[in-house]
């Protein structure tokens, strides 16, 4: 047994459980973080909304042991946590505003059987994702979130007194606090400054009236996800088409992460293992279509975690899966999560969405732009991403099928970033780029 890696090693329960823990709370906020926003958008319910979280947080917990325990060739076998990859939420919105949820699903589930396929042929492709393509595509993630947060720190879309004083009030006291928490505190404490705005800013929208607990005393503590809650899945072209994209995306993700976790707790990821993690990530986001969930992917801040903390051990990180499908399992405290104001949650999505684009910004900063057309690359491919936020009727006149894709600004950016690269850098080393997305952590927000 002396032989035995550091990420092989089972410890004791009690730190198992410890450690587990605090992977689950530098990532709460952004797994519930999805949901919330779709929901919002899909005009669900207040108990519509819980099980939306709860399946959310189930699969998480699924997604994070297929990856850390694995089994046959799937599942890449060191210390990551699974969660919903920001790259899909634009994408989602558009479709949810045109098909409904189960649109989504349709688009989800082809999505994750695409990713599952192609995995083991998926790293002959990073040289068409340098980071002059994944800075790119990231910045625009980011930007194109941002309103998403400015409506719900308003008061919410909708709402008779949207931009009132009391709901921009609320979310500046809460991304204050997110700053301020940032700033003073250290480790754990600092891995769950989000999470903690968000407590913060419940407690103070509660004597504004802001926050409504009904449907909390009636909700079940116990509750199963169930396959095609909303409907049976549609699959709709223009939703697929726009799906392919976003997984080719996530893809990247989840390789930059691989590498990254490896090189922390010095286990070399090959070939193989990423096409296990990659065909993991593709299981999971086909079985998210099935159990009303969402596209998987590492979420990096719990990289961050584990090269602060210095534990290497899976087992520690399945532990956080383990606690997920469980938290995934009561109703009860997914409708008290379901009672955040928009305005709570307005001022830590503005933090969340805008460091999402940062770290585009930082990818960014590793590409040469003395050389080459890069500058120009990076310049079309935003600008060209951000038509649907800048003018969301600039394809108005366009099929409606059509319309899902070109209205999401990240399926637009992410073509046209490729397609320029290609033009002016050609296909580039894969080798080279496997470096490089090593080092560079893409940022899922928790």
């Amino acid at each position: 047994m002396q032989n035995r890696h550091p990420v092989d090693e089972v410890l004791p329960l009690s730190q198992l459980l410890i450690y587990g823990l605090q992977h689950v709370l530098a990532m709460y906020s952004g797994a519930v973080a999805v949901p919330l926003i779709i929901a919002g958008v899909a005009g669900l319910s207040k108990a519509q909304t819980a099980f939306l979280i709860n399946a959310d947080l189930f699969t998480c917990g699924i997604a994070t042991l297929i990856q850390t325990i694995g089994f046959w060739k799937l599942g890449i076998r060191i210390p990551v946590i699974q969660g919903v990859t920001f790259a899909a939420v634009s994408p989602m919105i558009m479709i949810a505003k045109a098909g409904g949820l189960t649109s989504i699903y349709g688009a989800v589930m082809v999505g994750g059987l695409l990713a599952f396929l192609i995995a083991p042929f998926f790293s002959k492709l990073l040289r068409f994702f340098p980071p002059v393509v994944t800075g790119s595509v990231i910045t625009i993630i980011g930007i194109s979130l941002l309103p998403v947060g400015v409506a719900w720190a308003a008061g919410g879309t909708g709402n008779p007194h949207y931009g009132a004083l009391p709901y921009l009030a609320v979310a500046g006291i809460v991304l204050v606090s997110i700053l301020l928490l940032t700033k003073y505190t250290k480790g754990f404490i600092a891995n769950i400054a989000v999470l903690l705005g968000l407590i913060i800013g419940l407690i103070v929208a509660i004597p504004l009236g802001m926050v409504s607990f009904s449907g909390v005393a009636t909700a079940s503590w116990l509750g199963i996800d169930t396959p095609f809650h909303f409907g049976m899945p549609k699959f709709e072209l223009g939703s697929i088409i726009a799906f392919v994209f976003v997984m080719l995306v996530t893809m990247v993700e989840s390789t930059g992460d691989f590498l990254a976790i490896g090189e922390i707790v010095e286990k070399p990821i090959g070939e193989e293992d990423l096409a296990r993690g990659l065909r993991a990530d593709g299981l999971a986001t086909f079985l998210g279509g099935m159990l009303n969930a969402f596209p998987y992917t590492a979420f990096a801040q719990n990289v961050g975690l584990v090269g602060l903390t210095g534990v290497r051990s899976r087992w520690v990180v399945a532990t956080s899966g383990g606690i997920l499908v469980v938290l995934g399992l009561f109703p009860k405290l997914a409708t008290v999560i379901a009672s955040l104001p928009p305005a709570v949650l307005g001022g830590a999505g503005i933090a969340m969405f805008s460091i999402v684009a940062a770290n585009g910004i930082k990818t960014l900063s590793r590409v040469d732009f003395d050389h080459g057309h890069n500058i120009f690359i990076v310049a079309i491919s935003i600008g060209i991403g951000l038509i649907p936020l800048v003018d969301a009727n600039f394809f108005n006149l366009f099929p409606s099928w059509l319309q899902i894709i070109l209205h999401s600004g990240i399926t637009l950016g992410s073509l046209t970033a490729v397609v320029l690269n290609l033009f002016f850098n050609g296909g580039g080393s894969s080798h080279e780029n496997k470096e490089q997305l090593a080092e560079t952590t893409v940022f899922n927000i928790g």
